[in-house]
């Protein structure tokens, strides 16, 4: 630890004078050097929050979602079956900052935290001779980073790469231990409700005057609204987000780990003027799946104006990422850099569901991209294997010559292993946001997939009268989990469903 402290000493003082002059002087003073030694590679992480594989064209979507990404993959190592840990951002991003499952890390709460055994087994602690950065729009991985702060090195305020709202920025200031509590409180008494009231009238609309003012020169850019948290007044523009990081990576020590989480295409869907109504009128007919107990009883037509929308957003995404990764390599830049293109989770439109709020693990929810760009290759490699986000430190790492640690339960990935693909590896994602976080699993959705068979394991749902949920798909056969074989293959249900309770009853025994 005592090389990584004093880089990261040597870099905040650094980061309190212009680039210029603290390379120039304080280098010199301290002994850091800020160029690349001994030819290491740079890593850098994006992250595109609640991006589907399912609506990539890339991966055989029925629509041209995509075709800056398809064009860059031409060069990339793609994975076909690659599937994140949870189902919603705090288990599907911690498994990618830790390397291991939701039941390990135990961030599997709305908004929860690492088990503390993670503060030092994380992705910034494996890379200890590499200056990290990170940054997120999502306030929920935001927790995460913050838990993580003392092993990054920069850990860019969220709030900092949105159009100035004040909100965040007041409360993340003075208030950081206190967020959630915070912003109940601002909310109650800045936002005005839809009779025109709020707790402090005066006060509230002079800071909606502040909003609107730095906002409003962007509207005729988004016609359904500008990118936000929700319907909050934390609005973004991509574009700005991906020009910082560009400039800033340029003026940062080598070799770095950055880590870039970027809120589009989470919800809600709102694209640019230019891809606005793109997919209107092109006679894409989604498939129209039936129901099952999990339902949220969304009617198709909105699922299906909702999809057209999301499809969209992902033309805005995709275009964003093309002009980061043309300008890094236009500058020689991605030479010496990994590139890693991921999601921490998909979304849905089927089955009378919107979105990833929901109990369900089917493949449109966990399923997600993964490209890897390796510095200096011009050719493509596909992998079919079904693979996990679980897999990404550890790849990373050994492309980088680091070592694994022990504590890490993923692998590295073809092409990269020596051993190859694992054929016959379990691959899990879990969703359990209403069980305690030190407490034995009693409510929980996982599935387990291995080969072409997929089972989804569901139990203690009571709020659906489901106590225990049962499927099994030839996922390999049956792509769009339709037809159930728990049934007709016995056998196949029956070994994996026992391996699983017992799997479930290891995690377990330490809570009991």
């Amino acid at each position: 630890m005592r090389s990584k402290s004093s880089r990261r000493d040597f870099l905040k003082l650094t980061s309190l004078l212009p680039f210029g002059l603290a390379a120039s002087n304080l280098e010199k003073r301290f002994g850091v050097h800020l160029q690349q030694p001994g030819g290491q590679k740079n890593v850098l992480v994006i992250v595109f929050d609640a991006w589907s594989a399912y609506n990539v064209s890339l991966y055989g979507y029925g629509r041209n979602t995509t075709p800056n990404i398809d064009r860059l993959a031409e060069r990339a190592t793609v994975y076909h079956n690659h599937h994140a840990g949870g189902s919603f951002t705090t288990p599907g991003t911690a498994s990618l900052l830790t390397g291991v499952l939701p039941w390990t890390h135990r961030a599997f709460e709305s908004n929860g935290t690492l088990d503390e055994a993670f503060v030092t087994r994380n992705i910034f602690t494996a890379f200890q001779n590499h200056y990290s950065i990170a940054y997120t729009h999502n306030p929920w991985a935001n927790t995460l980073l913050e838990q993580l702060r003392d092993e990054i090195d920069e850990l860019v305020p969220w709030f900092s790469l949105f159009l100035r709202s004040y909100d965040d920025e007041v409360i993340h200031t003075a208030f950081r231990n206190d967020d959630d509590i915070a912003s109940v409180s601002w909310v109650r008494n800045t936002n005005i409700n839809g009779n025109g009231y709020s707790y402090s009238l005066l006060f509230s609309n002079f800071l909606q005057w502040l909003r609107e003012r730095n906002i409003v020169d962007f509207r005729k850019w988004f016609p359904r609204g500008i990118p936000s948290i929700e319907s909050s007044y934390n609005s973004f523009v991509l574009e700005d987000a991906v020009n910082w990081i560009e400039n800033r990576l340029t003026s940062i020590s080598r070799p770095f780990l950055g880590y870039f989480h970027f809120l589009p295409p989470h919800d809600p869907y709102r694209t640019r003027l230019e891809f606005y109504n793109h997919f209107a009128q092109d006679g894409f007919k989604p498939l129209n799946k039936p129901e099952d107990a999990f339902t949220q009883n969304v009617p198709f037509s909105k699922l299906t104006q909702s999809r057209m929308e999301y499809d969209e957003y992902l033309l805005y995404i995709d275009r964003e990422f093309a002009n980061l990764f043309d300008q890094l390599e236009s500058s020689g830049f991605l030479e010496n850099t990994w590139v890693v293109l991921t999601s921490d989770h998909g979304e849905m439109f089927e089955r009378g569901i919107l979105g990833h709020g929901t109990d369900t693990l089917y493949e449109p929810v966990i399923r997600v991209p993964l490209m890897i760009f390796e510095p200096g290759k011009s050719t493509r490699v596909d992998i079919h294997t079904p693979t996990s986000a679980i897999d990404v430190l550890p790849t990373l790492l050994h492309v980088t010559g680091q070592p694994i640690p022990a504590w890490v339960e993923g692998t590295p990935l073809p092409p990269y292993s020596a051993s190859g693909p694992e054929p016959n590896r379990k691959i899990y994602a879990m969703r359990s946001n209403k069980n305690k976080k030190y407490a034995p699993l009693t409510r929980a959705s996982v599935s387990v997939t291995q080969g072409r068979y997929k089972l989804h394991y569901y139990f203690g749902h009571k709020n659906r009268n489901v106590d225990e949920f049962v499927r099994l798909f030839d996922v390999e056969a049956d792509p769009e989990e339709l037809t159930d074989l728990s049934l007709s293959n016995k056998d196949v249900t029956d070994t994996l469903l026992n391996e699983l309770k017992v799997k479930l009853d290891e995690v377990n025994k330490p809570y009991r």
